[in-house]
């Protein structure tokens, strides 16, 4: 057995601008709204053409909302292949107009990474790759 990443989830706090940032810049597909009544948890399973891996966004009231500072623990960022470096500069260069914060690149990184880093969605790090 080959074990492959079904999907990777976030919790956020709010949902519906989240799966509106995927399906704006990522053409994300997603599912119907799952809402569990009894603890108010809902989410949202987006697909991306051409990927196996999905991405789950969760909220649910109560969540506490910590700092998330670059250097710590824990998972770091998710990253999106977007198949060429001129990719990766327009994204990131339309992101930013948009205002988001691109902390890094485009650039190609000591591993050999052409990359960008973009804060988004609540603090949290997205890298767009080849």
């Amino acid at each position: 057995m080959t074990p492959t990443i079904n999907h990777i989830a976030l919790y956020v706090n709010d949902l519906e601008a989240t799966r509106g940032f995927f399906v704006t810049y990522f053409g994300a597909t997603p599912n119907r709204l799952y809402h569990n009544p009894v603890t108010d948890f809902r989410s949202y399973f987006l697909s991306f053409e051409g990927s196996g891996t999905r991405l789950e966004i969760m909220t649910r009231p109560g969540m506490e909302d910590r700092p998330k500072p670059f250097a710590r623990t824990g998972y770091a960022h998710v990253a999106f292949s977007l198949g060429s470096a001129q990719a990766v500069d327009e994204l990131t260069a339309r992101l930013k107009a948009d205002g988001y914060e691109v902390i890094s690149g485009p650039r190609t990184t000591g591993d050999g990474y052409y990359e960008s880093c973009v804060i988004a969605l609540e603090g949290n790090q997205i890298e767009l790759t080849v």
